[in-house]
């Protein structure tokens, strides 16, 4: 959750962020390659632990039938916030008329939920080889084109081209014609509709004692992150975009880890997912360390546990606020020093080059970030609170 805050602030705050690709290799720096590449780890995971939870209500006995009304209902809601309040609060523009919706992470978590919802009622072998099947052989359509348009000359695509969009490929779909407002479709739902699935097979490990639990962590985290390195190497399959040498070993490097998110490549997912296996292992062994002396004084180390896991019981709360602190605090900053604030209004996929003297500096990018975090963390820590004080069902949907 705080690395993800890292990456919309550079987002906002950072002169070139519409300016390139920060992991172009060509024109990026090692130092912002690194800020980009670390936040790379957000959605994957976002995205496989929500399949995860989903399993622990499961476990925790409720049954199936209202565990898929659950995912259903939430998995609305969800796509209705992305096309509405998250709209409005990224782009701070309530103009729609051009670009009516960002079909991001929210929108392909919802739909994950929706398509979970159904899943759940098969085995659990079925459902661990249908989102593990579905992570390995999708990048086999990477050539897939459908060449569709909603008329002779038109470069609005048209409904089958619509689709393979929502499915596979990003890009600008019309889906209430072509003089109505466009929808970019950011997040494809394949494979994010695996990533989902697998983690929820993933929730069965924890239903081995804690020992076993890290051993099986470990020989997860040690196969996909292997795998990741061979299938790298080899620059067969994985991904579509192949690392080649660069002049310099750091920029040989940066190619090696410069895997793609639009969608997630099976080589991204791997690079991922892979070492959050280890960090799952790392945690289980960190939760008993460090308890209450006789005073009931906390360890450090509990203490920042403490911190960061407010973050997280509280993830769709802190999703929200996040966006707008992201972008109120450059704007703010912007104001105090009489740099130009128009483009912060702007809608990012339609907007020209930042102008001269917009933005800052990669340094008070992370300056921004943690003052963020630590503005976050009273109001997430209060209503994490008040969640775990009430049981009114609308909690469970913020």
């Amino acid at each position: 959750m705080v690395i993800m805050l890292l990456d919309h602030t550079r987002d906002f705050a950072h002169f070139q962020s519409t300016a390139f690709d920060p992991t172009d290799v060509a024109r990026t720096t090692p130092m912002l390659f690194f800020t980009r590449w670390i936040t790379h780890f957000c959605a994957p995971l976002f995205v496989f632990l929500a399949g995860t939870g989903a399993y622990f209500q499961f476990l925790r006995g409720k049954p199936k039938s209202d565990l898929s009304r659950f995912l259903v209902t939430r998995g609305l809601w969800l796509i209705v916030l992305e096309l509405t309040v998250l709209r409005v609060i990224i782009f701070f523009n309530v103009d729609f008329s051009q670009l009516a919706g960002l079909l991001q992470v929210i929108w392909a978590i919802g739909w994950s939920m929706i398509v979970l919802a159904a899943l759940i009622h098969l085995p659990e072998r079925a459902i661990a080889a249908f989102g593990v099947g579905m992570i390995l052989i999708h990048n086999a359509f990477d050539g897939v084109t459908v060449a569709s348009f909603q008329g002779p000359g038109s470069p609005v695509p048209g409904f089958w081209a619509s689709v393979w969009h929502v499915l596979h490929v990003p890009g600008v779909i019309f889906p209430f014609g072509a003089s109505a407002p466009a929808y970019f479709v950011l997040y494809p739902l394949i494979p994010w509709i695996g990533v989902m699935a697998a983690g929820y097979a993933f929730g069965g490990v924890y239903r081995l004692d804690q020992a076993t639990r890290r051993r099986v962590l470990i020989r997860m985290g040690t196969v996909i992150t292997l795998g990741f390195i061979v299938l790298r190497f080899i620059n067969a399959y994985g991904d579509p975009a192949p690392w080649v040498h660069g002049d310099t070993l750091t920029k040989t490097i940066m190619s090696f880890f410069r895997v793609s998110k639009y969608p997630p490549s099976l080589l991204f997912l791997a690079m991922t997912i892979g070492p959050a296996m280890f960090f799952l292992a790392w945690a289980e062994r960190r939760q008993s360390v460090g308890t209450p002396d006789s005073s009931g004084a906390k360890s450090l180390g509990q203490s920042v546990r403490g911190f960061f896991v407010t973050f997280g019981r509280v993830p769709l709360f802190f999703y929200i606020l996040q966006w707008i602190v992201a972008h109120l605090l450059p704007i703010g900053a912007s104001l105090l020093v009489g740099k130009p604030i128009d483009f912060f209004f702007q809608i990012a996929p339609l907007a020209p080059p930042p102008p001269p003297g917009t933005g800052f500096g990669l340094f008070m990018v992370y300056v921004f970030w943690i003052s963020g975090v630590l503005l976050l963390y009273p109001l997430c820590r209060w209503y994490a609170n008040l969640k775990a004080r009430r049981t009114d069902w609308w909690l469970s949907y913020l």
